[in-house]
Order: C-alpha cells, then sequence, then structure tokens
C-alpha cells in the first residue's frame, strides 16, 4: 500500500512563500500521476494541483500562475511551490495518487495526515 507524508506546511503571512513536499512510498512512483488537494474548515476537499508520469500538469484556477507542481521520480516526492500567498489559501494540504477521468481526477482510497498551510493577512 502506497504510503504519503506531507511536510513544509506551516504559519506564512500574506503574499509570502511555502514548499510543500510529500514522500511517497510503496507503488511505483515514476508511473502515478500526482495531485495535491487541499481541505479548508468546513468545506470540501478540493484540487488544487495535478501532475502526470509525463509531467503534464493542471491547476485550479484560484492558484494558477501562484503555485506550481513539480516531481523528483529519482527521490519519490512532489512538491508544491506556493507563492503569493492568500489568506483564502489557508488550509490542510494533502497529496495522493490520481486517475485521470476525462477532465477530472479521482484520488486513491487512503491519504496522509496532511500538512497545515495558515497564511495570516
Amino acid at each position: 500500500q502506497v504510503q504519503l507524508v506531507e511536510s513544509g506546511g506551516g504559519l506564512v503571512q500574506a503574499g509570502g512563500s511555502l514548499r510543500l513536499s510529500c514522500a511517497v512510498s510503496g507503488g511505483i512512483f515514476s508511473i502515478k500521476s500526482m495531485a495535491w488537494y487541499r481541505q479548508a474548515p468546513g468545506k470540501q476537499r478540493e484540487l488544487v494541483a495535478a501532475i502526470t508520469s509525463g509531467r503534464t500538469t493542471n491547476y485550479a484556477d484560484s492558484v494558477k500562475g501562484r503555485f506550481t507542481i513539480s516531481r523528483d521520480n529519482a527521490k519519490k516526492q512532489v512538491y508544491l511551490q506556493m507563492n503569493s500567498l492568500k489568506s483564502e489559501d489557508t488550509a490542510v494540504y494533502y497529496c495522493n495518487q490520481v486517475v485521470a477521468h476525462g477532465a477530472s481526477w479521482s484520488p486513491a482510497a487512503n491519504w496522509g495526515q496532511g500538512t497545515q498551510v495558515t497564511v495570516s493577512s
């Protein structure tokens, strides 16, 4: 079973930056599409960014131009560089394997513990 460990969250002022990391163990990482999700208090979990095995990327409209997803297959890690952070980016961030279904993505059943990102205004 794939295990996911997210890290890099913290408290940052609006306009600041953070880089999240996700270490993946188990499975064949290099052939998997991966994604970052986030869940704010009282809201549903939402897809933030996805990256395919061929490094094609997709972003939610709310983060386009500010966030960058990347991966290192040798290290079995996926990253999320977050710039120009806004208070509305405050959430717990999770990574997961995903499968494409047309224009949408479906995450795997198991999740990591997530990492908290808090942006103060």
